[in-house]
């Protein structure tokens, strides 16, 4: 399963499609559609409701897009996290 965390590494907080796992966490919140699981940190939830999430496979590339109506912004660290106010990083966007 995918999982969705909060990151704190970052300078600002973020969401980032951090690791593959079998284990679910205590308080993850676990969402499954068309055979996909993925497991969603709590700290992270608010900030991915009502995302869409699709596959793009071509020849470029084949990777899990997010689709997020909260994001205001993406930041300048290579697309993996998204403002959802003015200054505040919140969520995975690709």
């Amino acid at each position: 399963m995918l999982r969705l965390a909060a990151a704190t590494a970052y300078p600002t907080p973020s969401i980032t499609p951090n690791c593959l796992t079998e284990e679910k966490g205590k308080f993850d919140e676990l969402i499954e559609d068309k055979g996909v699981r993925i497991l969603i940190d709590p700290k992270a939830l608010m900030h991915v409701i009502g995302t869409k999430m699709d596959f793009v496979d071509d020849k470029l590339r084949s990777e899990f897009i997010f689709i997020n109506p909260n994001s205001k912004g993406l930041c300048g660290c290579g697309g993996e996290s998204f403002m959802t106010t003015a200054g505040t990083s919140g969520g995975a966007a690709k």
